[in-house]
């Protein structure tokens, strides 16, 4: 089981339209796959149709369930989908007092790990959508994963927040003793504005080597996709979104050596 996060300290960079896009395509490669939502937001889960505040069950039971947190827990707390093979674990709102109620607790940064292990066997994939804050569900989706997609939205405000997400991640590596192999996805890209040029080569000069070689464009179907409640890639599988996603994850596949 290959997981991948999806985080960055600054919002509407593109984070959850990554990983609904990247789940989508996963799904249709024939692949089992499972969308965790550790954002209070809930932005993942409603994308689906999906109200977490109406469910018995969601993520906060995995973080709360202690000892007792085993296979059936987590996969009693999944939501299905309109694919056979993709899967969601809601949020809930509750996840936002995880920090000032569990917070300090041993352990508490390696939930998400435990939980995944627990259902390895289940799922090809599972891509993490992370809070736009530093807090114990940013660590877990952090510590859990196996690669780390920060996707930056080509505008010098979101460069400037990427400084934070590097300090983070720079921090962790320290507390965790290991490196983290992160890549950075350049999003809502628009090559007629020389702002976002710009900020796009200005990326890849300070962040050389970590920078993904393509560009997430800006595109409408993404928003026509989620008032439709449906992936990108099955509601509008030749837009030009899509098409440099799939570029994005044969490369990330080829680095896995999944390709499909």
């Amino acid at each position: 089981m290959v997981v991948w996060a999806i985080a960055n300290q600054k919002g509407g960079v593109g984070k959850t339209t990554t990983t609904v896009t990247l789940g989508g395509i996963l799904a249709q490669q024939g692949n089992r796959v499972l969308l965790v939502d550790t954002d209070p937001q809930a932005s993942l889960s409603y994308y689906f149709g999906v109200d977490a505040e109406e469910l018995s069950h969601s993520v906060f039971d995995v973080f709360t369930a202690g000892d007792s947190l085993d296979k059936d827990k987590v996969l009693d707390s999944l939501c299905s989908t309109k694919l056979d093979s993709l899967f969601i674990l809601p949020s809930s709102m509750a996840l936002a007092t995880l920090d000032r109620t569990m917070g300090t607790q041993p352990g508490m940064g390696l939930i998400l790990k435990k939980a995944f292990a627990k259902i390895a066997d289940e799922f090809d994939y599972v891509l993490i959508d992370c809070p736009p804050v530093l807090g114990v569900l940013m660590v877990n989706a952090v510590a859990a994963c196996d690669k780390l997609l920060v996707p930056v939205q080509t505008e010098f405000l979101a460069l400037k927040g990427l400084q934070r997400m590097m300090h983070t991640l720079e921090i962790m590596s320290k507390s965790q003793k290991r490196d983290f192999d992160y890549i950075i996805v350049p999003t809502l890209f628009d090559k007629r504005v020389n702002a976002a040029t710009e900020a796009y080569r200005n990326l890849c000069e300070t962040y050389k080597g970590k920078v993904w070689s393509g560009v997430i464009p800006v595109d409408t179907r993404f928003r026509d996709a989620s008032q439709a409640q449906s992936p990108p890639s099955v509601f509008s599988p030749k837009a030009r979104g899509v098409y440099a996603y799939k570029n994005l994850l044969t490369q990330l596949q080829t680095k896995v050596g999944h390709v499909s």
